[in-house]
């Protein structure tokens, strides 16, 4: 007989495998708003137990893809009503059809949000968190260097989490995971060079030092280029 610790991790699985599945599915429009999904069917459709869908179900509620009502079902709500900056949702639309839209429109986000969050950072930066940008910013280089796209995604999402996290505000700060996502999926869905940008990496690096000097005004400038430089790849790469 399985034991109870068995069990749970079977079923934790199986509600993973289900929102991994249904959420992608809503998120990239194949049950558009106003479907109603049926517990049964569900149920039918991955061959899992009530208990499982309904969990996955409320983690689907939570991020206000869909709602449960009494006698009507699980409906799809309006793609205006999502909860856009949870991190599975960004995943999941990047993962759809609509991925150069939504690459679009979080860059331009982006774009509105880490320059100001650099020049605040040039003020409020601890000088831990100034030593973390720089040697941050030279793994980016040394992986630039070596053309290698994985590892210098590691090191870009922790160089853009520091940053907004340094910037002292904890709106900001809390945008970390939106940013890692959209770094993320641009490298997974293929969506840039097949080298980084070495005109980007210098970027990251003057900001790191604009940074340490305490110059806010260059640090904004220079994460506003970054910004703009991601969006003309966009123009190229994902018109």
């Amino acid at each position: 007989m399985d034991r109870p610790m068995d069990r749970q991790g079977e079923h934790g699985g199986l509600h993973a495998r289900v929102l991994a599945e249904l959420g992608p599915a809503i998120a990239s429009g194949a049950h558009p708003p106003g479907t109603v999904l049926r517990i049964d069917e569900l149920e039918r459709r991955y061959g899992v137990s009530r208990t499982v869908v309904r969990e996955a179900v409320r983690v689907l509620e939570a991020m206000h893809l869909v709602e449960s009502r009494r006698r009507v079902g699980i409906t799809v709500r309006r793609t205006e009503e999502w909860n856009v900056f949870d991190p599975a949702v960004i995943r999941w639309r990047l993962a759809g059809a609509d991925r150069p839209r939504q690459l679009r429109s979080l860059t331009m986000l982006r774009t509105a949000v880490e320059p100001v969050a650099a020049g605040l950072a040039a003020v409020a930066a601890t000088p831990e968190q100034c030593r973390e940008l720089t040697v941050l910013a030279a793994e980016m280089a040394a992986a630039g260097r070596a053309a290698d796209l994985d590892e210098y995604l590691v090191h870009d999402v922790a160089f853009h989490r520091v940053m907004l996290t340094a910037s002292g505000n904890e709106m900001f700060a809390r945008l970390g995971e939106v940013v890692a996502e959209v770094l993320t999926g641009r490298t997974e869905h293929h969506v840039m060079f097949s080298a980084p940008d070495p005109e980007a990496v210098t970027l990251h690096v003057r900001v790191a030092e604009a940074v340490r000097a305490r110059d806010a005004r260059s640090a904004e400038r220079l994460m506003r280029e970054i910004c703009v430089g991601a969006l003309r790849e966009l123009d190229v790469l994902a018109p």
